[in-house]
């Protein structure tokens, strides 16, 4: 027993010194130290690290998942543009949003927050790696992380108004319980700022640039109202920059036309044929029930009142203050074995491209048929239409994956994060709210977006051999800006148009101050539309307390009572 205890103390002491030297300082399998990364190669996978979060997809993610996506398709629920659609028990949150009974600990809240924060560190985790690296030049990529810290900046803070700011040093001191006093547009800009000064010009499929960089530092301007400063920068990026707009709208939204010539700064998915997962599995979640796909989910339905949007006066222009007093045909509450008669007024052709109607090819799958591709029952507040610009088409193979189940419900076409046309039509915004008013210029920028409309292939009628468009589709440009109140209301109608269904919606109806009256007047509107007496009945007053969501409860909660709610909450 003696010698068995002599024996035991033996090892222990052998163990505890082998174990004071560098035994469990060997780096895991599959993980690199930090010494290891500190070169180009380890700055390049940090970096890409913080381009991977655009999609909202990380590990451990908190909060609702489909509503991480950076293509914010959610926010537009909220807005006059989309239902929540699907089953009258499938997802309440959403359902909650939708109402406008927000409650901060809804997951739908902590979702986005969760993922933009997580892309926040990422960048952060880059500069501080760079600051760690005695020699060579890492100017470029200190300029894309500052770039991207700045996106995901402004995305919290289109969101929640007033949000923490997590400097590179609160992250290398994992000091991450920051207070939220209220906007932090100066930090915004500044990122911004910084990234013009060290990213180079040249384009690069998935990364952004200068004049990427440039064009979100005038977007940020334009979202305070600094309408001087936004356009000489948006101008700079327009006249001198290396983007047009596509020749073919739905370019936009397909795969033959990612990363041409509009796409300026884009969330790259990919689905190819079952062998990838990083596809869109966000804003995708409304593939026609029943239909050539069969898959998930009837989310995410396009109000009549937007479809009402697109209607023409005779002459090629929208119908600006009286687009609602007419409805355009739908088949809602009618069985697809039904008979249907069309529209047959004027519309402008990107209609058909943004919203999938009965009678109208979908994507190359075939016409809608109606009422057998809607998910959706009768008696829920949807409507008859679906979606269209986040879904491939029929001959696209490489952006599914797989076909038919739960699995073709990704698709592999990119998010356009920023298009050429969003910086046109900002352009003209800010050239109608300067304070010396450039109408012309606004309207010239207004008239490249609608020419491009006018001049683009249109839907084709599926059962014409005389390949005749799907639909009595009449668009022109304008021919005068008579007054600043008209190009006003052209430009921010233009925005409807052109943007519909693609998450832009509600952050531009808060930024222009109308959010409250406009979705106040849309409600019972709608109600009276798809023919639901107690549609308003459904929803509680927007108040202007949701002109911002909350912050969640559970980051409160994690900073140990630091950040402050937003008032009304």
């Amino acid at each position: 027993m003696k010698r068995k205890i002599i024996y035991s103390i033996t090892l222990t002491c052998m163990l505890l010194v082998a174990c004071s030297d560098d035994f469990t300082e060997i780096t895991p399998t599959g993980a690199l130290s930090d010494e290891a990364l500190q070169n180009a190669t380890g700055v390049d996978l940090k970096l890409t690290a913080a381009y991977s979060v655009l999609d909202g997809e990380r590990i451990n993610a908190q909060g609702e998942a489909v509503s991480r996506g950076g293509d914010n398709w959610w926010t537009d629920v909220v807005s006059d543009d989309a239902h929540r659609g699907s089953t009258d028990g499938d997802n309440t949150e959403l359902f909650q949003i939708e109402t406008f009974d927000w409650q901060t600990g809804n997951s739908w809240f902590l979702g986005r927050w969760s993922a933009l924060y997580a892309g926040i560190n990422r960048c952060n985790a880059v500069i501080e790696l760079i600051n760690q690296i005695p020699e060579g030049d890492f100017t470029q990529q200190l300029g894309e992380a500052q770039f991207l810290r700045g996106y995901y900046n402004f995305d919290l803070q289109k969101h929640y108004g007033n949000i923490p700011f997590i400097s590179v040093e609160n992250f290398s001191n994992q000091e991450f319980n920051q207070p939220n006093p209220g906007p932090i547009w100066v930090e915004i800009e500044a990122d911004f700022l910084a990234a013009i000064e060290n990213i180079g010009e040249e384009t690069s499929v998935g990364r952004s640039n200068k004049w990427v960089a440039k064009a979100f530092l005038a977007k940020a301007y334009l979202y305070q109202e600094k309408w001087d400063q936004a356009l000489p920068l948006f101008q700079d990026v327009i006249e001198n920059g290396p983007y047009s707009l596509n020749a073919e709208y739905l370019d936009n939204f397909r795969l033959a036309g990612e990363n041409a010539s509009e796409s300026m700064f884009a969330i790259q998915f990919a689905s190819d044929s079952g062998q990838s997962y990083n596809g869109n599995g966000t804003g995708t979640l409304n593939f026609p029930g029943g239909g050539p796909l069969g898959t998930c989910c009837g989310f995410y339905q396009p109000t009549q009142d937007l479809v009402n949007a697109f209607q023409t006066d005779g002459s090629g222009l929208p119908l600006l203050d009286t687009f609602y007093q007419s409805d355009v045909a739908s088949d809602y509450g009618i069985n697809s074995s039904e008979e249907f008669v069309p529209h047959t007024g004027p519309l402008d052709p990107r209609l058909d491209y943004t919203v999938s109607r009965r009678g109208i090819d979908y994507n190359g799958f075939g016409p809608n048929p109606g009422k057998e591709w809607i998910r959706a029952t009768f008696q829920d507040i949807s409507g008859p239409y679906l979606p269209k610009k986040n879904v491939y088409q029929a001959d696209e193979v490489d952006a599914q994956r797989g076909t038919g189940g739960w699995g073709s419900d990704w698709s592999g076409i990119n998010y356009n994060i920023m298009r050429f046309a969003d910086v046109l039509l900002m352009a003209a915004e800010a050239a109608v709210e300067k304070s010396s008013p450039d109408l012309a210029l606004a309207m010239e920028y207004v008239n490249r977006v609608r020419n491009r409309a006018k001049n683009m292939t249109y839907v084709k009628d599926t059962e014409s051999e005389a390949d005749e468009p799907a639909a009595n589709y009449q668009i022109e440009p304008y021919v005068s800006f008579p007054n600043q109140d008209f190009a006003r209301k052209a430009v921010r109608f233009e925005r409807r148009l052109e943007f519909g269904m693609e998450g832009h919606r509600l952050f531009d109806l808060r930024r222009w101050d109308v959010a409250q009256e406009t979705l106040s007047a849309y409600i019972p509107r709608e109600a009276e539309d798809i023919n639901q007496a107690d549609y308003g009945s459904k929803f509680k007053t927007y108040e202007d307390k949701h002109d911002l969501f909350p912050i969640p409860i559970n980051a409160i909660d994690q900073s140990g009572g630091i950040l402050d709610q937003n008032p009304g909450y």
